[in-house]
């Protein structure tokens, strides 16, 4: 299926970097709790399953890539108001993608 810039800018995609982070037991599937500053937006939470491969502290202070313009979901009574971005990495875990220099938080992925 073809898409077009405009559609794909549509997705409002920013980079983040990880503050805290919590284990998350009440979730369906392993998970953590996250939450993310995105400079000028603001710390935004999010759950994420990422814990096959990430420990908490390899995530935290971490930069991330995550998409802010979707509508916040209830997961397990947490908010999650973004969604990470990652692959489908080694053993069915997710790799994250991120910015490979650090950058200031908040920019945005054109």
């Amino acid at each position: 299926m073809c898409t077009s810039y405009e559609r794909f800018l549509e997705v409002d995609v920013r980079v983040g970097r990880v503050s805290r982070v919590e284990d998350f037991p009440e979730a369906k599937k392993p998970a953590y709790k996250l939450w993310i500053d995105f400079g000028p937006l603001g710390v935004k939470q999010s759950s994420a399953q990422i814990t096959r491969i990430y420990g908490k502290d390899d995530l935290l202070d971490r930069l991330v890539l995550a998409v802010v313009n979707f509508p916040p979901k209830l997961v397990a009574g947490f908010i999650s108001e973004v969604l990470v971005l990652g692959v489908t990495g080694c053993a069915g875990g997710v790799v994250l993608v991120g910015p490979d220099r650090e950058v200031p938080c908040g920019l945005r992925v054109l």
